[in-house]
């Protein structure tokens, strides 16, 4: 089977789970977000390793477990996260293998998989979380059609030679276009604060792409992983989402209804 082939298959497959994950919500929502979140987590550790960082993996996995117990157990998740920085910082002074990158690296990778996307679970509105792939599937793929068909200026030709300006533009225009359209069927609002979403949400979403690109870049590697044939690692598929997902989660709280 191709490259092209296994890539619509999997996509297939992976948007028929996802629909009924999201259409079911609560626990089976909140397991498949926990297992996303343990393996983007090994995902990202490995690319550190690459590095010859060594992140604290246990307590990655553990504070990933805690994150989501959160929810259940109803503690605080920030306190939960001061108290995961001060036992990597007894790790840090008890154990002379492990290094101050490492803890840090360790830290990142919790806020960067768990703690980011942890925020689709506290979406009590399912049509907010549809609004969270809405306004990334918008981004992706106008940024694609638009910047393969008149992709002109490079937008960080080092880091990430194929993405160009007008591609970006593109990206904010089709997750502008992509969120009203949803948002006047599905999730009726003032027009100009889904607006600002979109836009906002699809330019943090680009941020989030480049900040997974130049980890692998550094990291050499092309992708996170394999798990999905066609497309790569978690991480590959969840870049721009583990950065939506929090702004939709907030602006939601505060603005919309």
């Amino acid at each position: 089977m191709d490259n092209l082939k296994k890539r619509v298959l999997s996509g297939i497959i992976g948007l028929t789970f996802m629909i009924v994950v999201v259409l079911k919500g609560d626990i089976l929502l909140n397991i498949s977000l926990f297992l996303i979140s343990m393996i983007g987590l090994r995902e990202i550790f490995n690319a550190f390793r690459n590095l010859s960082i060594n992140p604290v993996k246990w307590l990655g996995f553990l504070s990933c477990v805690f994150i989501y117990l959160s929810i259940y157990l109803q503690f605080d998740i920030n306190m939960l996260m001061i108290l995961i920085a001060l036992i990597l910082l007894i790790n840090y002074v008890l154990n002379e293998k492990i290094h101050f990158i490492d803890i840090s690296a360790t830290f990142f990778s919790i806020i960067y998989v768990p703690f980011m996307l942890i925020n689709i679970s506290y979406l009590s509105n399912t049509r907010y979380i549809w609004m969270i792939f809405t306004i990334a599937f918008g981004t992706d793929t106008f940024a694609y059609l638009i910047g393969s068909t008149f992709g002109k200026h490079k937008l960080c030709p080092k880091l990430s030679p194929k993405k160009s300006v007008e591609g970006a533009i593109g990206g904010i225009f089709g997750s502008l276009i992509t969120t009203l359209v949803y948002s006047y069927f599905f999730a009726p609002n003032s027009l100009w604060l889904i607006a600002l979403l979109a836009i906002v949400a699809s330019i943090i979403a680009q941020f989030g792409d480049l900040v997974a690109s130049k980890l692998k870049r550094e990291a050499g590697i092309k992708d996170y992983g394999n798990i999905i044939p066609g497309h790569g690692g978690i991480l590959d598929r969840f870049d721009s989402i583990i950065f939506v997902a929090p702004i939709v989660f907030y602006f939601s709280k505060f603005f919309l209804f």
